[in-house]
């Protein structure tokens, strides 16, 4: 059994696949602000250019996901489930002005679960 530290609802998956429809390629980035700042972004190639020390944290709907090495050590403790709410929140991601946000729940791994863990951080 994999464990995959990032996961998505099926509401999620289906602004994916609308993204997908209306843009091609997309990627997902996890901002690193505080409080409600910290929130999954979505951006087509070439808006958001990856730094050298950004990693990918995982695969989300065929689309890979991405955050800075630091946030990526923070959330190597915890399962990242994207999921999509109504209402526009005024980012910059792709989704913005479709009446839907992307959003991260989180939990904390099970010691079972943090056993079967590939190691951190990803080479």
């Amino acid at each position: 059994m994999t464990i995959e530290r990032v996961v998505a609802t099926p509401a999620a998956l289906a602004l994916i696949a609308r993204l997908r429809d209306a843009h091609g390629e997309i990627l997902f980035y996890q901002s690193h602000g505080c409080c409600e700042g910290s929130v999954p972004m979505c951006f087509a190639p070439g808006e958001l250019r990856l730094r050298s020390d950004d990693v990918r944290f995982g695969t989300v709907g065929g689309v890979p996901f991405h955050a800075s090495r630091a946030q990526g050590e923070y959330l190597a403790g915890l399962q990242l489930t994207l999921d999509a709410q109504p209402g526009d929140v005024g980012s910059f991601s792709l989704e913005d002005g479709s009446g839907w946000h992307f959003v991260a729940r989180l939990r904390l791994w099970t010691d079972d679960e943090a056993r079967q863990l590939p190691p951190w951080p990803p080479a």
